[in-house]
């Protein structure tokens, strides 16, 4: 009798189990976004959670909490209850440069957080403001080197994603500008456009609108070869100066956040890149899209890890931290 009992309740939470798993989600998905809206993070997290949103059936909500070039959102995250119900969107700089940049971070960006997928990622573009003479890459460095650390450059913070082409800019040019934060880089492209700040290594999804409008002047990409979503850029190697910065997103979870609900939310980001029409506009963009393996839960830890490591040499080896 005891047994049967106890196999009995086995059996019914067990059951219930299922029932959680198969429930979810039952309620609306918070996106916690790293940067103020505008920018090129939030963008991607309103395209990603409207799209999401259709395969499982409830709303994304988007959470911008900015602050500390992203350390007070994921922090946020990492801090959530593990129910799938709290996400956060993140990038290289992010999820990745802090954790070298800011030594007393309360979390840790490897294993305080579950993997969910890896999102499309952009190379940047060099822009400035339209005010600025200079016609080439050659003679903005010129321009650069005659004014060093003084004509004002914008970026999301310390060890966010134009921070990093900041630094890959400087490097491969041995020019500087001064470094303005901001809160993300919609509103540092706002000041561009007004001439506020002059200069900005940015995100190609947020600045090729802007160049397209004739609002900021664009003078290479840091990528291997051309964009297709804008031939007539060149690359920064054909403008003299070979760097190569490639901001990806992705998305994570708190620690312990059941596999079953990570397998949900990974299929539904991977549909929402097979969308014909999600591809266009990523594609128009300048997005590259990782394929379906590469988006897997396990494959991005390895990713993130090896990317981790990577940044952290250069990093540490331009002594870019923070107390």
């Amino acid at each position: 009798m005891l047994r049967r009992a106890m196999l009995a309740t086995a059996s019914a939470g067990l059951l219930a189990g299922r029932a959680s798993a198969q429930a979810y989600p039952s309620k609306p998905i918070t996106i916690v976004v790293p940067f103020a809206a505008g920018g090129p993070t939030d963008l991607m997290a309103r395209i990603v959670g409207e799209r999401m949103a259709k395969e499982v059936g409830q709303q994304f909500i988007i959470d911008n909490t900015t602050g500390a070039a992203g350390t007070i959102a994921v922090g946020k995250v990492a801090r959530a209850a593990p129910d799938g119900y709290t996400i956060g969107i993140g990038h290289v700089g992010t999820n990745v440069a802090n954790g070298t940049i800011y030594k007393n971070l309360t979390y840790n960006l490897l294993t305080d957080l579950e993997p969910i997928a890896r999102l499309p990622a952009n190379p940047m573009l060099v822009v400035t403001s339209d005010q600025v003479q200079a016609k080439t890459l050659k003679e903005l460095v010129e321009l650069l080197k005659a004014n060093p650390d003084k004509i004002p450059g914008g970026t999301a913070g310390m060890g966010s994603g134009s921070h990093l082409g900041a630094l890959a800019f400087f490097a491969a040019t041995g020019a500087k500008y001064q470094l303005v934060p901001y809160r993300g880089t919609g509103p540092a492209m706002q000041d561009l456009i007004a001439n506020q700040i002059q200069v900005m290594v940015d995100q190609s999804s947020n600045s090729l609108p802007q160049v397209r409008a004739g609002k900021v002047r664009a003078y290479a990409v840091t990528a291997k070869a051309r964009s297709s979503a804008a031939p007539e850029i060149p690359t920064a190697a054909e403008a003299g100066y070979p760097m190569e910065v490639s901001i990806w997103h992705g998305l994570w979870a708190p620690k312990g956040t059941p596999p079953e609900v990570i397998s949900r939310l990974n299929a539904a980001a991977i549909a929402t890149f097979q969308d014909p029409a999600i591809r266009r506009r990523m594609e128009d963009l300048g997005q590259d899209i990782p394929t379906p393996a590469e988006m897997a839960p396990a494959t991005f830890a390895a990713f993130h890890k090896a990317e981790y490591a990577r940044w952290a040499k250069i990093l540490e080896a331009a002594n870019v931290k923070v107390e």
